[in-house]
């Protein structure tokens, strides 16, 4: 079995912060989100993976995940020359899947299930598609799907203005190699892409042996800012262990789980965890609060923060202020203007400098 993960798109949602990156490549807990579905799949022992990348952002996911050798896995990129849609992407993939069947994986996704159990369920049964579903309190936004009593579906439909059901679904599909004659007789839909639903659907109408499972854990899809904030604070939540790797001087005080990465430097802060800080930092007067991460070669000096994501190589000075439910975005600047107000929310892209007044 293979494995394709979809690793294009325009990160729309993250915006400005996707202009000058992958979105699948915004860090959760200071690791790329891409990472974990990764990870994932291999855990499940599908080893050889298809990422379909875009144009625009394809050369830096290439760059930062490599070959595949850090995952115990061999990793094919796959270009997709424009988003026409996750069946598109398979159709473009065909040439690497040939006549296996495989995994199908957003890379933006995440999803606390772990993936052997549904990979043993689709071998056994010998399914065409098995398809992950999640019980969500607006399935107007997601495609949802509609099962009989014997849990195979029967109805697929996009973002329903009156939904018959309330799972969506996740973006974790498995399919045989029956899903390729599909794709090949499917038309674009009205907003001009191949959908997967649709190709879903004519599997299920053309008799082909479909069936569903609901995730029991989390899931999470991360192409907003709030909902990226909120994968951070699960996964330090269940992942975080305490490891002082960096220099912390007497005067800080540490209290909970905290990961501090070697090469970092705190002076005079308050750290309280769940919080991880990578590599080569330097933290002075700073007080750090619970469900923060901050990446490499993050400097920050008389800074207050809770909550909040910074990414790699960003400043933040001076701010007397306290930074809550934040994405700060890589080699961002932040300093100190006279006139403050009591709090502040960001939302700031890569390579941008804010003075606040």
């Amino acid at each position: 079995m293979k494995a394709l993960m979809l690793s294009g798109g325009r990160g729309t949602r993250l915006r400005p912060l996707t202009y000058t990156g992958a979105k699948q490549l915004v860090p959760v807990v200071n690791k790329p989100i891409l990472w974990y579905g990764i990870e994932q799949i291999v855990a499940a022992g599908i080893t050889d993976i298809g990422i379909v990348i875009s144009p625009e952002t394809g050369d830096a996911i290439r760059a930062a995940t490599g070959d595949g050798a850090q995952f115990g896995a061999k990793i094919t990129y796959i270009l997709q020359d424009s988003p026409d849609g996750l069946a598109h992407a398979v159709k473009v993939a065909q040439p690497f899947l040939g006549e296996s069947p495989f995994l199908m994986y957003l890379g933006d996704n995440l999803i606390r299930d772990e993936l052997a159990g549904f990979v043993s369920e689709f071998v056994t049964r010998s399914l065409d598609a098995l398809i992950m579903l999640k019980q969500v309190p607006n399935p107007t936004a997601f495609g949802v799907a509609v099962l009989n009593s014997a849990g195979q579906v029967t109805r697929l439909v996009e973002k329903p203005k009156d939904p018959p059901s309330d799972l969506a679904l996740v973006g974790v599909y498995l399919f045989s190699p029956q899903i390729h004659q599909v794709i090949a007789q499917l038309q674009p839909s009205p907003r001009g892409e191949l959908e997967i639903t649709d190709a879903i659907q004519a599997l299920v109408d053309t008799g082909g042996n479909v069936t569903a499972e609901t995730l029991q854990g989390w899931w999470l899809d991360t192409g907003k800012k709030d909902d990226l904030l909120a994968a951070n604070q699960i996964i330090l939540d269940e992942t975080l262990s305490h490891d002082i790797a960096g220099t912390v001087d007497d005067a800080t005080q540490i209290s909970g789980r905290v990961r501090i990465g070697p090469g970092t430097t705190v002076v005079n802060s308050t750290i309280r965890g769940p919080v991880a800080i990578g590599d080569n930092c330097h933290i002075e007067n700073c007080f750090i609060g619970s469900y923060s991460s901050i990446a490499h070669s993050v400097t920050m000096i008389d800074v207050e923060m809770d909550h909040s994501v910074v990414l790699e190589g960003a400043v933040i000075k001076e701010l007397h202020q306290r930074i809550v439910d934040s994405l700060i975005g890589r080699r961002a600047r932040l300093v100190h203007s006279p006139k403050r107000p009591k709090a502040s929310r960001f939302m700031v892209g890569d390579d941008c400098v804010i003075e606040l007044i």
